[in-house]
């Protein structure tokens, strides 16, 4: 019960279609599982639904929202609804990224770069912007955003690096804005994990059978020649939302099997 008596808000509680469970899946399940009673948002209203169902079916607390990041007018509402719904936010896990289109420098388009910049960067800045007000209020909170390894990894496409750097930077200056008011923001940074998202993508983009492409990415990570799985990002943003890490704040926090730690 390590969340016990908190409210939680998960941005990106569904998951695309595909094997396993993603990050927001797997962090609003555990959240709930810890005591908390959880805020499920997504823009697929059916897919968070099916994470409320499993939350349920162990007991937990929870309900649904749609809402879409891209639009200002449904971040303000998702803070709205939490606070008409539980009269308080505790904890606000921003898990929703994409990068879909990207490319290198040289052929990413302008649409592409902007979608990136929004689903990535802007969607965090919208949320937070509605979600800080609430927690000043009360001088408590935790922001959890979740970022990727590649922003300080060299990687062959530069709109979602880009953005994900974007993420980071701007958790370390609400972080340090907020601390006088007592919140907390800090980064969870998933390096290569097998999740619905990550092996349908590369699997389509790339052209291998899962199979195959699985066994690639296995052996990109240092610990153990394995990637990690949902729950290495739900346990590392549990930790961070808690109690238990009341006197961290503005880090970023790899949770990559040591990838991001390996030079040379």
């Amino acid at each position: 019960m390590r969340l016990k008596d908190k409210v939680a808000i998960v941005v990106g509680a569904g998951q695309t279609p595909g094997e396993g469970i993603g990050n927001g899946r797997a962090t609003a399940i555990l959240f709930a599982r810890e005591g908390a009673t959880v805020l499920l948002v997504d823009r697929n209203l059916v897919s968070a639904q099916e994470t409320e169902e499993m939350i349920k079916a162990e007991g937990g607390t929870c309900s649904v929202l749609r809402a879409d990041v891209l639009v200002e007018a449904d971040c303000r509402g998702i803070a709205e609804t939490c606070i008409e719904r539980y009269r308080r936010i505790d904890v606000l896990q921003n898990v929703v990224g994409a990068g879909t289109g990207d490319r290198g420098p040289t052929s990413l388009t302008e649409e592409a770069w902007d979608f990136l910049m929004d689903i990535n960067l802007k969607s965090v800045f919208f949320t937070c912007k509605y979600v800080l007000p609430h927690m000043r209020e009360r001088r408590a909170g935790s922001i959890v955003n979740v970022s990727s390894g590649a922003a300080v990894g060299s990687v062959g496409y530069v709109g979602y690096k880009v953005s994900k750097a974007g993420a980071n930077a701007f958790t370390h200056s609400i972080a340090m804005s907020n601390a006088s008011f007592g919140v907390r923001a800090n980064v969870v940074m998933p390096g290569l994990l097998d999740t619905p998202m990550a092996m349908e993508a590369h699997s389509a983009a790339r052209g291998v059978d899962k199979a195959t492409l699985r066994q690639q990415r296995d052996a990109l990570v240092p610990l153990n020649n394995k990637q990690g799985t949902a729950w290495d990002t739900a346990y590392a943003s549990l930790f961070l939302a808690s109690d238990e890490a009341k006197f961290i704040t503005g880090i970023i926090l790899p949770v990559d099997g040591g990838q991001s730690a390996r030079i040379g």
